[in-house]
């Protein structure tokens, strides 16, 4: 009786194990790095495409993992690891195998994200002429460029003028238009010095054009130069500063 029980329970075993085996597979793998070594740790994802059913295992020592009693069916396997792209692959498993999947994965490419601020400049729109304004702040600030005969105030703070040939040139030539408070001067004979038409003292700032003039400039082509006037009173002021204590 007792030798009856046992060959009932085996055969139950044997045959609740062959059911299990036609309902439940397996799947193992192994993660190796671009130098085909071991990555360990790392988290293998194993999820199904047709219902919720997800599991996940980490690799070994060996870079090995495996998945048990897996239903059949098809899978997604991803595998993350820490400084490596994240990859997956498609598997299938039936009733009587246990597939193997091999991941190389590869070193994740850095991302920086770099942000640049900052307040847009505004074009002028209602001219297109490069404008230099020379004021009198500028020509205190200059060493020597508020002495009398001096061309300091122009060649230190206006683009491509210079003085050549005992002359003043911007632009590459000597040609240019002389206004006080808009008003032209006839005489604009400029040579190493502007003393005998405008003292820089008396200047309280001076709008430079270099290019785009309008038709009202004739042929002075390579600058135009207009020099506004202090009002009397501030340039009076500012004389009686310059003048020692009696």
């Amino acid at each position: 009786m007792t030798r009856l029980k046992l060959l009932t329970f085996a055969a139950f075993l044997l045959v609740t194990s062959a059911a299990f085996a036609n309902i439940y597979g397996a799947i193992r793998g192994v993660v190796h790095d671009p130098q085909h070594r071991p990555i360990q740790d790392a988290m293998v994802m194993l999820k199904a495409k047709s219902s919720d059913w997800a599991k996940s295992v980490t690799t070994d020592a060996t870079g090995e993992f495996q998945f048990n009693a897996v239903p059949l069916g098809d899978y997604s396997v991803s595998v993350a690891s820490q400084g490596f792209a994240q990859t997956s692959r498609e598997v299938t498993v039936v009733s009587g195998t246990v597939p193997v999947v091999h991941f190389l994965l590869t070193v994740a490419t850095a991302n920086a994200n770099i942000t640049v601020s900052g307040a847009p400049e505004v074009a002028p729109t209602d001219s297109a002429t490069p404008t230099t304004l020379v004021s009198r702040l500028d020509i205190e600030r200059t060493p020597g460029a508020d002495r009398t005969n001096s061309l300091a105030m122009i060649t230190d703070n206006v683009p491509g003028a210079y003085v050549t040939h005992d002359q003043l040139h911007i632009r590459g030539g000597h040609q240019a238009t002389w206004l006080v408070d808009g008003v032209p001067v006839p005489n604009t004979n400029i040579a190493s010095n502007i003393g005998p038409q405008f003292d820089p003292k008396d200047i309280d700032y001076m709008e430079v054009n270099r290019g785009s003039y309008g038709a009202e400039f004739g042929d002075r082509t390579y600058g135009v130069f207009n020099v506004v006037a202090q009002q009397p009173s501030r340039a009076r002021r500012q004389r009686r500063q310059l003048l020692p204590d009696q």
